[in-house]
């Protein structure tokens, strides 16, 4: 699926599209009911870390989040320097991080953070394209890239090879989103405050919910 083909509709505030959160370990227990009826339709949760660690509360949460009505997607945290990009988007789909086009399956998400891991931004890019790639051939989607607007600058150069393929989970704690990096030409999400009345943090998808699920519909 084209990125492009989600026709945004651009969130003047957080208050102004489908709100969500993400979620990991560090939340032990989550009031999914709760909140699915204070008005929040999608959760990212983490599901690994590098090719060695997988987040304990994984299944509980994701299980959780199904049975309350959401929309639900597994995070991957990369760890550019510890192996291929391709070995963690294996790793990654081996351990919760799939997806099939039921309606309710996001699109694995790609945790960008930190610092550059010592990489150029020329071998940043080159492990992005790696990981992307696995992902989209293990799975036939590509990945949600989760960055900031300072870490895709630093770490890619700004690179502007993934805006059309890969949707943007861009974080911005605040109330605007910023400066949208790499070409993209919009966020489909935007994490805009490290805090969540149900624990994480607190995202609101750029569209309504007929577009949401056709993100996880593919």
């Amino acid at each position: 699926m084209k990125l492009l083909s989600l026709l945004p509709v651009i969130a003047g505030t957080a208050q102004a599209a489908v709100q969500g959160f993400d979620i990991s370990h560090y939340q032990s227990s989550v009031d999914f009911a709760g909140a699915y009826s204070s008005g929040m339709r999608f959760v990212y949760i983490k599901a690994t870390e590098g090719t060695t660690y997988t987040d304990p509360k994984f299944s509980s949460h994701y299980t959780g989040a199904t049975n309350a009505g959401f929309i639900r997607g597994g995070y991957h945290f990369a760890r550019p320097t510890s192996s291929s990009g391709a070995a963690q988007a294996q790793y990654f789909v081996a351990h919760g991080g799939g997806w099939s086009g039921d309606g309710i399956t996001l699109p694995g998400m790609l945790d960008l953070e930190g610092d550059c891991a010592g990489l150029s931004t020329s071998s940043m890019v080159s492990w992005i394209s790696n990981f992307s790639n696995e992902y989209h051939s293990l799975t036939g989607r590509y990945p949600v890239i989760y960055t900031t607007n300072s870490w895709w600058t630093s770490c890619t150069g700004n690179s502007g090879s993934f805006h059309d393929t890969s949707p943007l989970m861009l974080a911005r704690w605040g109330s605007s989103a910023g400066t949208i990096p790499g070409g993209w030409p919009y966020y489909t999400i935007w994490q805009y405050k490290d805090s969540n009345a149900y624990g994480g943090d607190s995202d609101v998808f750029n569209g309504d919910a007929t577009q949401l699920k056709k993100l996880a519909t593919g």
